[in-house]
């Protein structure tokens, strides 16, 4: 908790209804940290960029080899996860590895539904 407080400090935060805004908006890339499982239980935002927690540094860097093209584009990124702490710690070490024009959904996905935002089912 110590540490998303810290990270919330130091970072964009958005909250729901902001997001929701930007949704078609093409100058946005909404990133959705969630596992896999959380994406086929609960649904995830119509057009977001699944990108696991666990890889997201890597996929982030254009030097590593796991580097995704994704995050080469010119835009804003919006990190979410189901309640904003993995995003808010997320957010903060990538701006910190330089990557900028970044933020996060403050209160993720849980507060996205809240909010009446659109959510996509998988198959």
């Amino acid at each position: 908790a110590q540490m998303v407080r810290e990270a919330r400090a130091n970072i964009d935060e958005i909250d729901a209804d902001d997001a929701i805004a930007m949704l078609e908006d093409p100058g946005v890339v909404i990133v959705d940290l969630r596992d896999v499982s959380e994406r086929q239980r609960g649904g995830y935002i119509p057009g977001s960029f699944h990108c696991p927690r666990g890889l997201v540094e890597f996929w982030v860097d254009p030097d590593s080899p796991y580097y995704m093209e994704v995050f080469g584009q010119d835009a804003r990124f919006v990190f979410h996860c189901a309640s904003g702490w993995r995003s808010a710690i997320t957010v903060d070490t990538l701006q910190r590895m330089g990557f900028d024009n970044i933020a996060h959904i403050k209160d993720g996905f849980t507060s996205w539904q809240a909010a009446g935002g659109p959510v996509e089912m998988p198959e």
